[in-house]
């Protein structure tokens, strides 16, 4: 039997690099975004990828999203909760209140109700248990300028990770976090245009392949769930993280 994943934000970025390289590796793969028209192209021409179109901040449509996905593939083994936003950067004065609520239903609420739908039926599952990957930041830990929306948003993704990893011990269910850094991907490629933008002499953006992000995805996913990877830093090497400030 096929192990199975299910994604949010798969229609593009490292949802998408992450869904296409679990695919090619045999696994049965849930593919959850609000525009069904590109998650058709992911998986298109694969009989293990079922389309499921949702908004992760409408709870009925993420429960029924996981349930309709642990119905059809016989159980859930792993959530990759990856779907998040990056509003305009701005002083905390500048930002729009909107952009902020914004930040806080994708990045968080979603990653909390996708997370909650899963860790449900995971508990309820015969055999019990599974993993949930969250997708946290490095802005976590070393926020770029001009991004508080972003930056608290993912901080506390690390609170939900450490919550559900205490939570789920009683019922096999492991939770990681994966920080990721700056991959090639539409998101990073236009931070990567502002900042040349703004700064014209200053030293471009140092980035690493969406591949290299997807392979990290999948070696935490493949573990028994008697081993578990906490929490995952991968990023380009020459990137300004450690050091940062």
């Amino acid at each position: 039997m096929s192990k199975t994943i299910l994604i949010t934000g798969a229609s593009s970025g490292i949802g998408r690099a992450v869904a296409e390289l679990f695919l090619a590796k045999g696994w049965e793969v849930g593919l959850v975004a609000r525009r069904a028209e590109k998650l058709e192209e992911v998986a298109q021409g694969n009989p293990g990828a079922r389309v499921l179109p949702a908004d992760v901040t409408d709870p009925e449509a993420v429960n029924r999203a996981v349930e309709s996905f642990a119905a059809a593939a016989g159980r859930l083994d792993v959530l990759f909760n990856n779907a998040g936003i990056f509003t305009p950067p701005g002083t905390i004065d500048e930002i729009p209140l909107e952009d902020w609520f914004a930040s806080v239903n994708v990045n968080l609420t979603g990653m909390y109700l996708t997370a909650r739908a899963a860790f449900r039926q995971m508990r309820r599952q015969s055999p019990q248990g599974g993993r949930i990957i969250n997708n946290g930041s490095i802005a976590a830990h070393v926020p770029r300028p001009q991004s508080a929306p972003y930056a608290a948003t993912k901080a506390a993704v690390t609170g939900l990770t450490k919550s559900l990893s205490l939570d789920g011990r009683p019922f096999s269910i492991a939770c990681g976090q994966i920080d990721i850094g700056n991959t090639r991907t539409p998101m990073v490629e236009d931070l990567s245009q502002r900042h040349a933008e703004a700064n014209p002499e200053a030293e471009p953006m140092h980035t690493f392949a969406v591949e290299d992000a997807a392979r990290s995805v999948l070696h935490m996913a493949s573990l028994p769930l008697e081993a578990n990877v906490q929490f995952m830093t991968v990023m380009a090497t020459n990137m300004p993280y450690i050091g940062r400030g």
